[in-house]
């Protein structure tokens, strides 16, 4: 594994990386440096949406010449509680934010809201905390944040000073499920009507049934886990919302 500090094409790898949303860890193994060196460099110039690659480079050789390994001032993440780590905290929110786009969440800065939010110790943010903590435009934000709340998701609150917040709890992902069974029952209403359109027995509409009774039986079976695994884990979560229980009795 190479050694030594950071070339200028290192430096324009990663940029090239971050433009393509590639996690921390892929850039790190194409570059073969540790995800930390990747994470580091990143959050010391310009976070995951300022990078330059020759800004940052110029960066370096600055402090390089002063003699001052730290970062220039302001550039220092603040201290986080618990004695977090901050360069370790962030490379696992990027290997999180990866997995929540593999699981559904395409856009990378919903993604990177959703994880935002997960690993605040709160479970909730305002708008600024979260422009501020994700270094990206209040506009950003705000879109990211009516999609996840029109997934059920997120949702908002007022807090005692009156101000707007995005709030996260542990029905997360009793929702999403509730959300999943929902999709998946419009799908088999939507492939039932299809066999009266194409005409029962035939090869299409016989397709249609198949796919309408598996996802049918699926739909049931995640409705029934979730009930129940709400049941266990969350006893005091309060009553289903209507239309979250199984399909069938």
């Amino acid at each position: 594994m190479p050694g030594g500090r950071l070339t200028q094409k290192d430096r324009q790898q990663i940029a090239l990386g971050l433009t393509d949303d590639l996690p921390y860890a892929e850039i790190a193994r194409r570059l073969e440096r540790p995800t930390s060196t990747i994470t580091r460099e990143v959050m010391r110039n310009g976070g995951p949406t300022g990078y330059r690659a020759d800004l940052a480079h110029r960066a370096t050789e600055r402090r390089v010449q002063r003699r001052k390994p730290a970062a220039p001032r302001g550039a220092e993440p603040a201290a986080l509680p618990h004695g977090r780590d901050p360069v370790a905290l962030a490379a696992y929110e990027e290997q999180f934010t990866a997995v929540m786009m593999q699981s559904g969440l395409s856009n990378k800065m919903m993604a990177r809201v959703m994880v935002c939010l997960l690993t605040t110790d709160s479970g909730s943010m305002t708008a600024a905390e979260l422009v501020q903590r994700l270094q990206v435009s209040p506009a950003s934000v705000s879109k990211a944040i009516a999609f996840l709340e029109g997934q059920a998701l997120v949702r908002r609150e007022r807090d005692e000073r009156r101000r707007e917040r995005y709030v996260i709890d542990e029905n997360l992902w009793y929702q999403s499920m509730v959300a999943s069974v929902r999709a998946l029952t419009q799908q088999v209403e939507v492939s039932r009507q299809g066999v009266g359109v194409l005409g029962p027995g035939t090869p299409a509409a016989v397709r249609l049934e198949s796919v309408a009774r598996f996802l049918d039986f699926v739909s049931e079976s995640l409705a029934r886990a979730a009930e129940q695994a709400r049941d266990i884990l969350y006893p005091n979560a309060g009553p289903a919302p209507d239309g979250a229980g199984p399909a069938h009795g």
